[in-house]
């Protein structure tokens, strides 16, 4: 967190940067905004600051409808950080509370649910239920202004366990009722799509993004055209299809078509973490600057470290597509999924996206005579999906990092340039440094060679912590611009 002074003076400044790192509290208004919010900005002696808009809330603070500090970004911290409460944030985004309440959200992370509730209380300003609570009014808002459902569906789907509750939370977040929100009774065209936008600090370098999934695309489960990434999900309630492309400002146009919109917000929360949505590039290009790569961070301004919808999809595609081209590994994955692979609803299915990538279980029952691959990667695959499906590895969104690097190393013929591949995308971390791999060695002996000086890479990669996975996609992203590459 940071001090008062801190955020009264990025509130003065408007800097958007802060949107969603923290919230600001005006006692003479009771409404709680975004940094940058255009209103007056308010005497110093009269805000209070808050991690989270859910302890605003719980203060007392109504949400301000001029700047939608609920449509703010999230704070990035609970990406970097690995300890329990950050886990919690990642797994209650993911709707594990809907899912299981709070005794399970406790249970998965190896708590007592009084010791989980203080842990999160002391940090935060609220517990785990006023935090899911907040997710479900984001979720609900979204589905009253980007739908015409009826507010009853839309209190059961975003998560509220009746209709008061749905109507009580929203007049205490909002001062007004959720029909209210729907501007004066305007009418909502019916799709078979959810749109809505889904805001990030900028700078954003989209189309690098969009030519990484390119080159990684499995024909069946995603595709890129005409400027925009589709591609499938497995969510709790159903399968999904979503489709992202750059949007106006600072934001991405999402579509997501869905089976169940139960699944709204968990969407929201892997489409977020697949384009990094929640990323400070400001801060990520300071670090790596001070540690002596302006230039390569000038060549490539708001480079993400792009993360997946499915854990288990990614970790099998790593092992799968070992020390094999990006080509070949495309291959190899087309035919799983088309063999095992299941079909999507055909109202779901979307541009050239018909199937879902098939589960850990379905892949380890795959017999060893229908891999056109050598003995020792069938293994590899057979032992992970194994261990996926059994939940000796875990890598979903509240795994402990550290916990699911050894237990992925125990495992035959996993490495450590798949584990950090694995850990950089699948479970999201922002410092690994891929040194073992073959374009970043080859970048960095590129870089050596026109460099008046000798470079310590070791020290500069020291350096760039805690954001080492945007040096390696740096480096991929140079090696991918060389005329040798």
């Amino acid at each position: 967190m940071f001090t008062s002074d801190q955020c009264y003076q990025a509130v003065t400044s408007r800097d958007r940067r802060f949107d969603g790192m923290f919230f600001t509290a005006v006692r003479t208004t009771g409404i709680f905004c975004r940094p940058s919010c255009p209103a007056r900005t308010p005497r110093r002696e009269n805000v209070d600051f808050f991690v989270t808009a859910a302890a605003a809330a719980d203060a007392g603070f109504r949400a301000c409808r001029r700047c939608r500090p609920d449509a703010s970004p999230n704070s990035p911290q609970w990406d970097t950080r690995g300890d329990v409460v950050a886990r919690a944030m990642r797994l209650i985004r993911d709707g594990a509370v809907d899912r299981g309440g709070v005794a399970t959200l406790a249970a998965e992370l190896g708590y007592s649910t009084r010791q989980l509730g203080r842990l999160i209380h002391a940090e935060l300003g609220a517990g785990p239920l006023a935090l899911a609570r907040t997710e479900r009014v984001r979720t609900a808002r979204t589905l009253i202004e980007a739908t015409s459902m009826p507010m009853s569906e839309i209190a059961f789907a975003a998560g509220f366990s009746s209709i008061r509750q749905f109507n009580d939370t929203f007049r205490t977040m909002y001062s007004i009722s959720p029909r209210q929100l729907r501007r004066d009774g305007a009418e909502h065209s019916v799709t078979d799509e959810v749109v809505l936008r889904l805001a990030y600090r900028p700078p954003f370098d989209f189309a690098h993004l969009l030519g990484y999934f390119e080159a990684r695309a499995v024909a069946g489960i995603e595709n890129v055209s005409d400027g925009a990434y589709t591609r499938s999900m497995r969510l709790t309630h159903g399968p999904a299809v979503i489709t992202v492309r750059q949007g106006h400002g600072d934001f991405v146009d999402c579509r997501l078509r869905l089976a169940d919109t139960r699944d709204l917000g968990s969407a929201v929360a892997r489409v977020r973490r697949l384009l990094d949505l929640d990323a400070d590039p400001e801060a990520i290009a300071h670090t790596l600057r001070s540690a002596g790569l302006r230039r390569l961070v000038d060549d490539h301004p708001g480079l993400r470290s792009p993360g997946h919808s499915d854990p288990v999809e990614l970790a099998l595609r790593t092992v799968l597509g070992q020390q094999i081209s990006l080509a070949a590994a495309r291959t190899h994955l087309e035919r799983l999924v088309a063999g095992v692979g299941e079909s999507l609803p055909e109202e779901l299915s979307f541009g050239g996206v018909d199937r879902v990538f098939p589960t850990a279980e379905a892949i380890a029952a795959v017999p060893a005579s229908e891999w056109a691959l050598p003995s020792s990667r069938i293994r590899t695959i057979q032992t992970l999906s194994q261990a996926l499906a059994e939940g000796s590895v875990d890598l979903g969104a509240g795994s402990d990092r550290e916990e699911a690097s050894r237990n992925l190393l125990a495992l035959p013929g996993i490495g450590p340039w798949s584990n950090g591949y694995i850990r950089m995308r699948a479970l999201g971390d922002p410092d690994v440094f891929m040194d073992s791999d073959l374009g970043v060695k080859k970048t960095i002996a590129d870089l050596d060679a026109s460099s008046a000086a000798p470079v310590d890479w070791k020290q500069v990669a020291m350096n760039c912590s805690p954001w080492r996975s945007y040096l390696t996609h740096l480096l991929w992203a140079h090696h991918a611009r060389s005329p040798a590459a």
